[in-house]
């Protein structure tokens, strides 16, 4: 068995044998959702101190807004989200590259046939991490969709495990 698949079945097992809050509503009771990194030094809910069943969190490469989209939607329109909190951190890998050297990697690693696949992929980076927030969470508040929901932007300090408001 895989080195994930088997903490899956052992964490799980473990956490199945004490959970105890299997009633909880669908939608989220504190009416907000968290966009952030997928990047494995985040644990959102120990660092941002959300309990289970009180926020959505959503995770993706960079914490892009544009990625999460269609997630925010459905937050919001059909589970009644009201605030959305944009959180990228300190050492993001977005940082580190750009479209051109993401689509080298992919032939690099998989080939010509692979790296057509992706030819047309934006990987969504950024150079600036705080102009990053910024636009992030200026290119939400310019969708109509959004109207109505409170936006604010965070940086992550992986290294401290603090958290700082950009806007």
């Amino acid at each position: 068995m895989a080195q994930g698949e088997q903490n899956l079945v052992n964490g799980n097992k473990a956490y199945a044998e004490s959970f105890t809050q299997g009633n909880l509503a669908l939608p989220p009771s504190q009416k907000y959702v968290v966009l952030t990194c997928m990047d494995a030094r985040i644990d959102p809910t120990s660092a941002f101190g959300i309990p289970l069943g009180a926020a959505h969190v959503i995770r993706n490469a960079g914490a892009s807004a544009r990625d999460a989209f269609r997630s925010l939607v459905i937050s919001q329109q059909l589970l009644d989200t009201t605030e959305v909190l944009v959180v990228k951190h300190t050492g993001c890998g977005m940082l580190t590259f750009d479209n051109a050297a993401a689509r080298n990697i992919v032939a690099a690693n998989k080939g010509e046939e692979a790296a057509k696949e992706v030819a047309e992929l934006d990987f969504l980076t950024f150079p600036d991490l705080e102009q990053a927030v910024k636009d992030d969470v200026e290119w939400l508040k310019s969708r109509k969709i959004e109207e109505g929901i409170t936006f604010t932007g965070w940086v992550y300090e992986v290294e401290t495990g603090k958290a700082r408001k950009v806007l």
